[in-house]
C-alpha cells in the first residue's frame, strides 16, 4: 500500500474537529476509501506519532481503532497543510507520481511554503 497524502490529511482533519474528550472510531464518513486502507493509514499515522490512541488489531488485520486526538507534531502539520493552495501546490510539485519524498521533506517544504505566504523569511 501506498501512502496517500490526502487521506492522512482528511483523517487527521476529522480528527481535530471532533470535540474535546471525544474519540475518533468511526471511518464512515471516508466512504471513497476502503476501510482496509483507512485503518492502515490509522496506523502509520500512529506509528509517527501524528495522532493518539490505539489500532485494535486481530489476526486478521486491524478490526477497530480508538483515537483520542492530535499530538503536538500532528497539529504542526495539519496547520502546514491547511490552507488548500498550499496543499495544492505540494500535490503538484512534491507529492506527485514518480517523485520520492518523506515525510520530513514535505513537511519542511509545507512550512516553508506557508512561511513565505506570511511574508516570514
Amino acid at each position: 500500500m501506498k501512502r496517500d497524502f490526502d487521506l492522512i490529511r482528511r483523517i487527521m482533519t476529522d480528527i481535530e474537529s471532533m470535540p474535546a474528550g471525544e474519540k475518533y472510531t468511526d471511518i464512515s464518513s471516508l466512504t471513497e476509501y476502503e476501510p482496509a486502507v483507512v485503518y492502515s493509514h490509522i496506523d502509520l499515522l500512529l506509528e509517527a506519532e501524528l495522532i493518539k490512541g490505539r489500532a485494535i488489531k486481530t489476526m486478521g488485520g486491524i478490526a477497530g481503532i480508538i483515537i483520542t486526538g492530535l499530538t503536538w507534531k500532528g497539529h504542526d502539520f495539519l496547520e502546514a497543510a491547511r490552507d488548500n493552495s498550499i496543499w495544492d501546490k505540494a500535490k503538484e510539485k512534491i507529492l506527485k507520481p514518480g517523485v520520492s519524498v518523506t515525510f520530513d521533506i514535505l513537511i519542511a517544504w509545507l512550512k516553508a511554503e506557508a512561511k513565505e505566504k506570511l511574508g516570514i523569511p
